[in-house]
């Protein structure tokens, strides 16, 4: 079951602005689609505003500082409609449809059906998913638990639009538990950042805020679809061209943001359809070339300090810098021949870039998952900071590194203690303020999670929001890892693929969204979410939950560390009847928070110190750290491709809207590839023409995707991209990088060739 028959997949190139009419006009159709009639406009006027308003589930872009009353985006509505749909899935359903009739259903379909509206447990007997109460289900979770031979049988996995209040509590329950199995989706989207990060500057997080952004004469923004990830970063991208600044788009797709932009709420821009560039510079590096494209800059900017002073910063070198000279001398002996052909680009496109960085007094760095997807996502975001020390755009207003993270509280979650590999400093302090003894051994991340169930290891799955069955890499081996378990357990707000991928027990515990309000014993609660710019404040529901049998994503975790802890001396229950209290607590055992409760009232909440910002390096010689990394091979071998998989425009992570991708031309399709049309000749493949697609991983297995249609598109030679979740079946579990252990989905190894 899926969406209702349309006419035939169409394909044209876009060449309208980003957002502008085509967003309104997309936006209308979908609150019409939902009947969202009333409740749709409600929440645009209150998504994103301080002290009243709820934070958007979606991305993590920071709100705006100056009080804009439309500080939204098409994407961020959709999203928010969809969570306020009137479909409900209740016991009704349930009894109507058996598992294995709803595993034949589309993606679209699941989702489609609306909220759920009570907790379900899975009967094996019949096949259904049955109703179960609260008590019981979390009596199941707590005995499951406490029936483990070894804390480390469990793993408890987390997306990123938990709330840091609901996040501290999870990660408390898991470690009094004795484990830090904390896997989560920075796993597979930015863990190279952090540790890229904390390795050259001693801060996981980037360093800039909004503010910089609105004085920064040069803005890089690299591997990232800004129109569909991010799309309120428009509205910087066109004040910043629109003030002069360079903006340099860093992309093998040329996307719609990377052109032009008419921001929805510029009203006279809107009446006389007036757009605005959003880029004074696109350049197309092969996928993977990015690295050798900073150090095809950095190794420009060094020539030119030859003969020009003030190419280089040296007195911030000197002070602040160690590795300096190793980086020079590694530069110098890398040839221009060879940063040609790993970047894919010629020497005048590189120097243009480098020229701009010349001659820009502060520069931003701005990066998302193109950069980290790789094998040495690691050293490409270390590249990016090499590049900002030798200029020093780091400590000052309008410059530093800036990651873009792509889901609303996903840094949050992180700062707030879901971490695998917890550092001792915050283990021994929640130690003291929790009364608790916490485990010290590493956990396991997402890959390594999923081997483990596979290997029997680990029994039991919890899964914090997200569908972890379709955003996870090797869909058959994750099915195989989850049907393994003996319990799984999903927190969700609608149906989704991972409950009908599940353990021989399995529960689906609803829980409130965003929008919705959370009465608790000492009233209307709010919780707060940390931005991509670590500013910190509060999210407040508008309106009814959408069942009375709803509970909170606190309350659910208070619920099952209960039952699995029925001797902890914490205090669950009285956290659950007022968040001030926990954030009370969060106040003394997390750095950066303290005074939590009376800071994230105030106007716009409160920015997390940043010591890098100030240039405090908390790294092991104390400064900024160069890296000195030989460039990777990333030029495909012949007759084999690299192939990236991406989000469409219409789709937020796993959650479909429809097939549909407006910004690439593409209705009624998402079983596509996207090729050079070079390629394509090549290998006698035509527009629309059936292929099979191979992925070749590092132990020599194979994975195909049949049948998909070829799209011609401008993308350098050697490269393809297409969508995921549908193409996460090509990325093989061993296929992670060796330096951030993330999935290497936007590096695949691929050969295309015309169906039979």
């Amino acid at each position: 079951m899926g969406p209702a028959p349309t006419a035939p997949p169409q394909f044209a190139p876009y060449h309208h602005p980003a957002a502008g009419w085509g967003a309104a006009k997309s936006v209308t159709r979908f609150l019409v689609r939902e009947g969202a009639y009333v409740d749709g406009p409600r929440a645009i006027m209150r998504m994103n505003h301080e002290n009243d308003g709820f934070d958007c589930p979606g991305c993590a872009w920071p709100d705006d500082t100056k009080g804009l009353h439309l500080d939204i985006c098409e994407n961020g509505i959709k999203h928010v409609t969809w969570e306020m749909t009137r479909k409900r899935v209740g016991r009704e359903f349930f009894a109507t449809h058996s598992v294995t009739e709803l595993s034949e259903w589309s993606d679209f379909a699941l989702e489609d059906q609306g909220r759920l509206t009570e907790p379900m447990v899975y009967d094996a007997a019949s096949d259904h998913y049955v109703p179960i109460r609260w008590r019981d289900a979390f009596d199941l979770v707590g005995r499951t638990l406490r029936d483990l031979d070894d804390p480390n049988r469990a793993a408890f996995y987390t997306s990123g639009r938990l709330g840091n209040e609901a996040t501290f509590l999870y990660q408390l329950m898991a470690r009094e538990l004795g484990t830090n199995n904390l896997p989560d989706c920075s796993n597979m989207c930015h863990e190279a950042s952090g540790r890229a990060l904390q390795a050259s500057l001693g801060t996981e997080k980037g360093t800039v805020d909004l503010k910089d952004w609105e004085v920064t004469d040069a803005l890089f923004i690299m591997g990232v679809n800004v129109a569909s990830n991010a799309p309120r970063m428009l509205t910087a991208l066109s004040a910043a061209y629109r003030r002069g600044a360079q903006i340099v788009h860093i992309n093998p797709l040329v996307e719609a943001a990377a052109t032009r932009t008419i921001v929805p709420h510029d009203f006279v821009d809107m009446a006389l359809f007036k757009s605005t560039r959003t880029s004074t510079l696109n350049l197309q590096p092969r996928i993977g070339g990015d690295m050798a494209l900073l150090r095809g800059m950095a190794k420009a900017i060094l020539e030119q300090s030859t003969t020009d002073e003030k190419a280089l910063d040296q007195l911030f070198i000197g002070r602040h810098t160690t590795g300096f000279e190793a980086y020079r001398a590694l530069c110098e002996a890398t040839p221009w021949e060879e940063i040609e052909r790993q970047s894919g680009l010629d020497r005048a496109q590189v120097l243009k870039a480098a020229r701009v960085y010349r001659d820009a007094d502060r520069s931003i760095f701005s990066w998302c998952l193109g950069v980290t997807q790789h094998e040495h996502g690691v050293d490409t975001v270390r590249e990016i900071v090499n590049l900002l020390l030798l200029r020093g755009n780091l400590g000052r207003e309008g410059a530093g590194p800036s990651p873009v993270r792509g889901h609303s509280n996903v840094q949050g979650n992180r700062t707030c203690g879901i971490d695998h590999r917890p550092s001792p400093e915050f283990l021994d302090r929640l130690a003291e303020v929790c009364a608790i003894d916490p485990p010290r051994a590493h956990g396991l991340d997402t890959v390594n999670a999923i081997e483990a169930m596979r290997r029997g290891e680990v029994k039991v799955f919890v899964g914090m929001g997200g569908n972890f069955a379709l955003a996870a890499p090797d869909t058959p081996a994750t099915y195989e890892a989850l049907r393994g378990c003996e319990l799984t357990v999903q927190v969700s707000t609608k149906l989704n693929r991972s409950h009908l991928v599940h353990g021989r027990r399995a529960l689906i515990l609803p829980c409130l969204g965003r929008t919705e309000k959370d009465h608790q014993r000492g009233g209307l609660q709010s919780t707060s979410v940390e931005d991509s710019m670590s500013m910190v404040h509060l999210s407040v529901g508008m309106k009814c939950p959408a069942s009375p049998h709803l509970l909170s994503e606190p309350a659910i975790v208070a619920g099952m560390a209960r039952a699995a802890l029925p001797d902890s001396e914490t205090p669950w229950e009285w956290y659950i009847e007022d968040y001030d209290r926990i954030r009370d607590t969060m106040s003394q055992a997390l750095d950066g928070f303290e005074d939590f409760n009376r800071r994230v009232r105030l106007p716009l909440g409160f920015r997390i110190k940043q010591p890098a910002r100030e240039l405090v390096f908390l790294t092991p010689s104390g400064q900024a750290e160069f890296s000195a990394a030989p460039l990777p091979d990333v030029v495909p071998a012949p007759g084999t491709l690299a192939l990236g998989t991406m989000r469409s425009h219409d789709q937020w992570n796993t959650t479909i809207y429809s097939d549909n991708d407006r910004y690439r031309g593409v209705k009624n399709l998402r079983t596509l590839v996207f090729l050079n049309p070079d390629d394509m000749r090549e290998r006698g493949i035509a527009e629309f023409d059936p292929v099979d697609i191979t992925s070749t991983a590092k132990d020599g297995s194979t994975r195909t995707l049949n049948g998909y249609l070829a799209i011609p598109y401008e993308i350098p030679r050697g490269c393809a991209a297409g969508y995921m979740p549908e193409m996460n079946v090509l990325c093989a579990l061993g296929d992670y990088s060796t330096q951030s252990d993330q999935p290497i989905m936007k590096h695949l190894k691929v050969t295309v060739t015309a169906s039979a």
